[in-house]
């Protein structure tokens, strides 16, 4: 297959699933196994074109919490932003340190794979389980701070598991604390944006550091992060749309589906 198209298909499904509670990180490594391995860089810098798309989507939003930072009500959702931002970093930062997370050059192709499917599976079922717990139930459309507090507990969970899903931790988490949908989704989303684009940042640092920057093709990253912006965009906001009626019940069995997919064909 030749390299572009390689580099669109998986542009799509950078796109597609950033921010869907599906594991984008899970998908284009598993896809970039079955098409044409890139660098870690390239999904760096392709995860960072689809958080644009975050930002556009939202840009009415942010334009008036930036106007109105000076009430109390944006003052402390602002807040609970940063505090759940800050611990982010402090977390993944000190999961490093510790070589909490396993890193996929570090382990055989087949065993890495199995562990993104395991994570993968072990959502899909947390998020029938949670679903379950909250038929019935209204969810309320405010955010705590012990709501800010979890769910930047699972961005380090999603940050150290390949395949656990940035989006999907933090909004089972929130469900799970009787935060309604379209609330989580939005805090998720908002989050996501800074969080995303300062782990692109750092590891782009890193990369620069090491003299591998000169390495990428440009060209062919560039291409995918175009795509990537564009998927990512239509993902967005029909997700938006799609919490407002419905429940994640069926992205859990899609996790469950795809995991067993993947199982299957490393077991055969």
């Amino acid at each position: 297959m030749p390299d572009w198209i390689a580099v669109i298909v998986l542009g799509v499904i950078e796109g597609i699933t950033e921010f869907l509670p599906v594991s984008s990180t899970g998908h284009l490594q598993l896809a970039g196994g079955w098409l044409q391995p890139q660098s870690e860089l390239f999904d760096i810098v392709v995860q960072c074109g689809a958080v644009l798309a975050v930002l556009a989507v939202f840009k009415n939003r942010i334009a008036t919490l930036l106007q109105t930072a000076a009430q109390p009500a944006t003052r402390s959702y602002l807040g609970k932003l940063c505090l759940a931002f800050a611990l982010t970093i402090v977390g993944v930062l000190a999961a490093e340190k510790l070589n909490v997370k396993v890193e996929k050059d570090s382990v055989a192709a087949a065993a890495w794979t199995a562990r993104v499917a395991w994570a993968t599976l072990i959502g899909g079922v947390f998020f029938l389980a949670v679903e379950w717990w909250l038929r019935g139930k209204t969810g309320r459309d405010e955010i705590t701070w012990a709501v800010a507090i979890a769910v930047g507990t699972a961005q380090i969970v999603a940050a150290t598991y390949s395949g656990t899903s940035r989006s999907g931790a933090t909004i089972l988490f929130a469900l799970a604390l009787g935060v309604s949908r379209p609330a989580a989704t939005e805090f998720s989303f908002l989050l996501g944006a800074p969080t995303l684009l300062a782990a692109g940042a750092y590891k782009i640092l890193k990369a620069w550091k090491h003299d591998q920057l000169g390495a990428e093709p440009w060209g062919l990253t560039l291409l995918g992060t175009a795509v990537a912006v564009v998927m990512a965009f239509i993902a967005v906001k029909w997700l938006l749309r799609y919490v407002q009626t419905h429940t994640f019940v069926a992205f859990g069995w899609y996790r469950i589906a795809l995991a067993l997919a993947v199982f299957a064909v490393l077991w055969k």
